[in-house]
């Protein structure tokens, strides 16, 4: 479902992105080309500062939001999705928050009030927040990272693990354009 928030903003999804039925996409979201939305995400930018205002929701391009995903933010604060990025079934995404490009972040995994860099990857079950995690670094499942200081500990990215985030993206590429090529037939 695509809907305007309560300031009137209605989502901008590029024509060959793909969001599901189910998914509801409100307010000021800007989804750019071939971004895969799954069933049941929800994307929301309808809260607004002090001042009234506020900062969108980008997801950028070849992108995936998969099956379950909560992306919002608090108080009008921006939230920032990298192209080539995934954010797996049932993460929470919570601004103010930029991901960088060519990130994967797991199932189930909460960010807030952070930053992730570029070619990151952030594993299963994972809760960061308050913190910013530098280009390349690699971040086990279950891990709870609530400071730069809590980064000190994490190793780089293996290339075993691009590789993994890579395939996720280009999986999911696919899936946009099988699934525009169905809209047709519902």
């Amino acid at each position: 479902m695509i809907r305007k928030n309560p300031s009137g903003d209605l989502p901008v999804i590029h024509e060959s992105a793909y969001v599901d039925a189910t998914a509801i996409v409100c307010g000021k979201v800007v989804v750019e080309e071939n971004v895969f939305i799954g069933p049941y995400a929800v994307i929301r930018a309808d809260e607004v500062n002090a001042e009234g205002e506020m900062e969108p929701i980008m997801i950028g391009a070849h992108s995936n939001i998969q099956d379950g995903v909560v992306i919002h933010s608090k108080s009008g604060s921006a939230v920032d999705i990298g192209r080539e990025t995934s954010i797996a079934h049932r993460s929470i995404v919570h601004g103010p928050c930029r991901v960088g490009d060519n990130v994967f972040i797991g199932f189930n995994t909460v960010l807030f009030n952070c930053v992730i860099g570029d070619r990151s990857v952030v594993r299963h079950n994972s809760v960061v927040e308050g913190c910013e995690v530098p280009q390349g670094f690699h971040i086990p499942s279950t891990s709870s990272i609530h400071s730069n200081t809590d980064l000190a500990s994490i190793p780089q990215v293996t290339a075993e693990a691009s590789d993994f985030s890579e395939n996720v993206v280009r999986a999911n590429h696919e899936l946009v354009k099988g699934y525009k090529r169905l809209q047709n037939e519902f």
